[in-house]
């Protein structure tokens, strides 16, 4: 498989959620702690983070933890990734409480074979990558950033591919996105979302 790098913002990544502040890094964490069971059941994982509440979930659960440098969601990728062996990598947002290790041994396919691939969101945002070797992460995320990171691959003569797996497709922006999503988030983000609903 392949080591796997989570950038976690915190509550401050989950502004547009309808809810009281608490409940949004509840939700936040719920979320976190999702993406990381699935994570840690699949490789070494890694979340990179300034947040105190993530840095003590990640790891209770067993990752490991890399400080965010500030600057961004490229700028905390490329921190953690960093640490890395010269060889194939996953990057995977927090917002994915959908996420099982199966989709993540999909994804790391391409990058064993010497290939780019990623998951772009419904928005033409990025939710995952998978990376042959770390050194190729070029920071290039915001609206339209798929398309950036596809022609940064090809640039540099990677074969590149985006993965429609659904479950890395459908991250979490709005209440709305959760209630859509119920059925299949992990537990968690349904014990929070449970906690919603009774508002």
């Amino acid at each position: 498989m392949a080591p796997i790098v989570i950038p976690f913002r915190g509550l401050a990544g989950k502004q547009r959620i309808d809810a009281p502040e608490e409940l949004r890094e509840q939700l936040a964490l719920a979320m976190l702690g999702d993406v990381l069971s699935g994570c840690l059941e699949t490789d070494r994982t890694l979340v990179v983070t300034r947040d105190e509440e993530g840095k003590q979930l990640a790891r209770d659960l067993g990752a490991e933890l890399v400080e965010d440098p500030g600057g961004g969601q490229g700028s905390a990728v490329a921190a953690a990734l960093a640490e890395l062996p010269d060889r194939p990598a996953l990057v995977v947002n927090a917002d994915l409480p959908c996420l099982v290790p199966r989709d993540l041994r999909t994804l790391a396919g391409a990058a064993e074979l010497g290939a780019f691939a990623l998951v772009e969101a419904n928005d033409g945002t990025t939710n995952a990558l998978a990376l042959p070797r770390p050194k190729i992460f070029a920071p290039l995320y915001g609206a339209g950033s798929a398309a950036r990171f596809r022609d940064h691959a090809i640039s540099l003569r990677y074969a590149t591919s985006t993965a429609a797996i659904p479950n890395l497709v459908d991250d979490v922006d709005t209440r709305a996105d959760l209630e859509r999503l119920a059925l299949r988030v992990g537990p968690r983000t349904k014990a929070a979302l449970g906690v919603l609903r009774g508002l």
